[in-house]
């Protein structure tokens, strides 16, 4: 079961990293088709992202398809998921993210050379604030993961036609259109990382692949984009358990 986990998990987090970051690499790299294409085209990327993503980690061994370290945190704090199966999980997300950005890397390769901000390139793989305040960019991945752990919580407990879970299928679109809400209204501030191992691979992978001109992969930030999800995680676990969703 483990291992099944493990590698459902760097599956759907390598596809929802490929596409998730390849958007944002449409839209911000020179000589690309679909450049200065905008936010609405990045935060719809991101969504269809996670839904693909879901898709493959059940296909492929991992049917809670976490995709995110606050997420599987969330449900250890729940009570639903034991502390090995939730570190296998967490695991897989982190080698998947990393995973995915080398692919983003090798996708837009011949783009890299013809961009000249660094602060771009960057963008490509981690998330960087709009309005640089540690406390202030904190609050906002809190809030943002709160959002995101919280309606997860509600969608699976609450809905479905008795009652219960949506029906076979239907979860992995609602969980997009969760995201794609999150990013349209919550992802200014920060660029909503809202998944420590989102932001965390694909910097890592920054650091280490050859992009041309990359600049710093600006580790004095990366603590935020890790801490503050993983915070609003838990909190939003503690509100679905006192609610008894």
């Amino acid at each position: 079961m483990g291992s099944s986990q493990f590698v459902g998990e760097i599956l759907g987090t390598m596809i929802l990293i490929l596409l998730g970051n390849g958007v944002v690499a449409a839209v911000l790299l020179n000589k690309s088709k679909a450049q200065n294409s905008g936010w609405i085209v990045i935060t719809a990327g991101w969504a269809f992202a996670v839904m693909c993503g879901v898709f493959v980690a059940a296909a492929t061994g991992s049917p809670q398809a976490d995709l995110n370290p606050a997420v599987t945190i969330a449900k250890m704090v729940m009570g639903g998921t034991t502390m090995n199966d939730g570190m296998v999980r967490m695991a897989g997300e982190m080698i998947g993210a990393f995973l995915g950005s080398v692919l983003v890397f090798l996708a837009y390769y011949q783009h890299w050379g013809e961009t000249s901000d660094a602060g771009l390139k960057l963008a490509c793989h981690s998330t960087g604030p709009a309005i640089r305040n540690t406390f202030w960019n904190l609050v906002t991945e809190i809030i943002g993961t709160f959002v995101l752990v919280f309606v997860i919580f509600a969608i699976f407990a609450k809905m479905g036609a008795t009652g219960g879970n949506p029906a076979p299928g239907v979860g992995p679109y609602l969980v997009a259109m969760l995201v794609w809400a999150c990013g349209l209204s919550l992802g200014g501030p920060t660029g909503y990382a809202i998944n420590p191992a989102r932001d965390l691979g694909p910097r890592i992978a920054h650091a280490i692949l050859p992009i041309p001109g990359k600049g710093s992969s600006d580790w004095g930030y990366a603590l935020v984009p890790v801490l503050g999800p993983i915070i609003g995680g838990v909190v939003a676990a503690l509100a679905a358990k006192a609610l008894g969703m």
